[in-house]
């Protein structure tokens, strides 16, 4: 069985969306645009870029827009040359774009049996737009495609009403009912709930769709994280527009991995330097481990389900890479050389920063 050597969460800054959900960080910020943003480098120098051989084994990728992740084409392209290097990719969508899946099926079987969908269902857009067809169609054909999914339902406070609604849908589609994410307020700088409701009466109207994923983000939710963290090691964020790499997403610049693709990287231990107020998406970093003396669940646990007729929204394959944990091919050791604070690498990033706007006069 292949272990996982680093997880890599690639963000695309693309606010087009074809939905209006009213709770999308998206909206909550009026940030949306039809503007496709432009991709910096070709799929070629992508897959060069993050071979096996650089990045020291098989690895995780996912891929996730601020809008819908699949319509710029160029992530068809990203996906099929990250592939081709052997590692894993979850790709973050809405399920909406036919043509795309239609693009994926016609991957190799090999590489369809490393891809990953992370189907957001928007109940009430898919209603409002009675486009529910559409979007069951597409799961289909994953399915049919032999490539891996999971279905996710945002919780809020407007979709309370339709639930019962929903979980007939769910499971006279899906073969079983979907996962629950946990919703945050971005218009606020503690980023709380997004909800009316206490926290307690948020579990138990959630909780009811005994998902694993929404246990999990619940428990932690709003914890401050002071463990010492192997992101920026074990752990990635890479800008795909820009080929920017970064320890976490509140951690300055790092490196960019496209410019020299032959070049070895340099990995840097956030340690106990984290500056989160939570660890955000502490169901992937968490879960894969990237703080290895936490206990926490497989991530396979957060996505999979057995359907009604016995069948799993999981392939063989992804469900084996999905439950694995970074600690299995990586050393626990802290070695000096990789271990810098976020309090000194800020301070010499801050020097650097002024010593340069100095030789610009």
């Amino acid at each position: 069985m292949e272990r996982m050597k680093r997880f890599i969460d690639c963000g695309v800054g693309t606010f087009a969306c074809n939905l209006r959900c009213h709770y999308c960080y998206v909206a909550q910020n009026y940030l949306f645009t039809q503007k496709i943003p432009d991709f910096k480098y070709p799929a070629e120098v992508v897959g060069q870029s993050l071979s096996k051989e650089r990045l020291g084994g098989t690895c995780m990728f996912n891929i996730c827009a601020s809008g819908e992740t699949l319509i710029p084409h160029e992530i068809v392209d990203y996906t099929k040359a990250i592939l081709q290097q052997g590692h894993y990719v979850m790709i973050v969508t809405n399920g909406m774009l036919k043509k795309r899946f239609e693009e994926f099926a016609g991957f190799p079987e090999e590489y369809r049996k490393r891809l990953f969908f992370k189907l957001s269902f928007h109940y009430l857009e898919l209603k409002r737009l009675c486009k529910f067809e559409l979007f069951f169609s597409n799961v289909r054909l994953i399915k049919d495609m032999k490539a891996s999914f999971t279905i996710e339902v945002t919780p809020s406070d407007e979709l309370i009403p339709y639930i019962d609604e929903m979980k007939e849908v769910s499971l006279r589609e899906f073969g079983a009912l979907p996962h629950i994410t946990v919703a945050r307020d971005e218009s606020k700088p503690d980023y709380p709930l997004l909800t009316k409701l206490s926290k307690d009466d948020y579990i138990k109207t959630w909780g009811e769709f005994d998902s694993k994923l929404f246990d999990f983000k619940i428990s932690v939710f709003g914890e401050k994280r002071k463990e010492y963290c192997y992101a920026g090691n074990w752990t990635w964020t890479l800008n795909l527009l820009t080929g920017m790499m970064k320890q976490c997403y509140q951690t300055n610049y790092f490196t960019n991995v496209f410019k020299h693709p032959d070049k070895p990287l340099r990995v840097v231990n956030i340690g106990h330097g984290c500056k989160a107020p939570h660890c955000h998406n502490a169901h992937a970093f968490l879960c894969f481990g990237a703080i290895p003396e936490l206990e926490t669940p497989y991530y396979a646990e957060l996505r999979n389900r057995t359907c009604i007729d016995g069948s799993e929204w999981l392939q063989p394959e992804m469900k084996a890479f999905m439950s694995c944990k970074l600690k299995d091919d990586n050393e626990l050791t802290r070695p000096k050389k990789y271990v810098l604070t976020n309090q000194v690498y800020n301070a010499v990033y801050q020097t650097a920063w002024t010593v340069r706007n100095m030789l610009k006069k």
